[in-house]
């Protein structure tokens, strides 16, 4: 079995949404001054680097993230290669077999240097996630910060992926991953009140 980490790094230059709270670590307690242990402490938006949105995020009414279904996941997921588009709509996917996942991984290449928080990103059309439910498919998976335009402010594709029940996953990092079906591992931490959670995602191969 071969492990793949599709995680980004956080660190304190880990790039975030411009002004919302920026990834910070430091030791809080030295060994020096516990005798006996270093002890961190963290600071971070629950929407940096790779991690879960929770309907909450979008909608006031949503649920929050450890009422999410953690089987959405965990489980097998197709890696496709979307990279050149501007959007992705369901006719980049007509002929991909979607009949064997409920997971589906776009990579888009649009975001070129994660030091910096791009400027424009390949993004879901609003049609797709009604496309992607007929196919069975329950979570998507994207390389950039937002399946919407970043200036968008009605977010049509989160909207349109929670009514046909297809769970978020940002942030992802696909550079050097092959198209193909592999078996992901995304877990949120249980944060019971939260709209969003970081996530350490792997793929594994047989």
């Amino acid at each position: 079995m071969k492990i793949i980490d599709i995680s980004m790094p956080l660190h304190n230059k880990t790039a975030g949404w411009p002004g919302d709270t920026p990834f910070t670590f430091e030791v809080n307690w030295t060994k020096e001054q516990t005798g006996s242990v270093n002890v961190g402490k963290l600071e971070m938006s629950t929407h940096i680097g790779t991690h879960i949105d929770a309907p909450f995020h979008y909608d006031n009414e949503g649920k929050r993230v450890l009422q999410l279904e953690l089987d959405r996941y965990i489980g097998k997921a197709r890696v496709v290669d979307v990279s050149g588009k501007q959007q992705i709509t369901p006719d980049d996917l007509l002929s991909v077999d979607l009949e064997e996942v409920e997971r589906v991984l776009f990579k888009t290449k649009s975001w070129k240097d994660r030091t910096v928080f791009p400027e424009n990103i390949t993004y879901l059309s609003p049609n797709l996630p009604s496309f992607l439910a007929e196919k069975g498919v329950k979570l998507i998976g994207v390389d950039v910060p937002s399946v919407d335009p970043l200036d968008s402010k009605d977010l049509q594709a989160h909207h349109q992926l929670l009514a046909n029940d297809i769970h978020i996953l940002e942030g992802i990092v696909l550079d050097d991953v092959d198209e193909g079906i592999y078996e992901l591992v995304a877990l949120p931490l249980p944060l019971q009140d939260a709209d969003g959670s970081p996530v350490r995602a792997i793929l594994k191969t047989e």
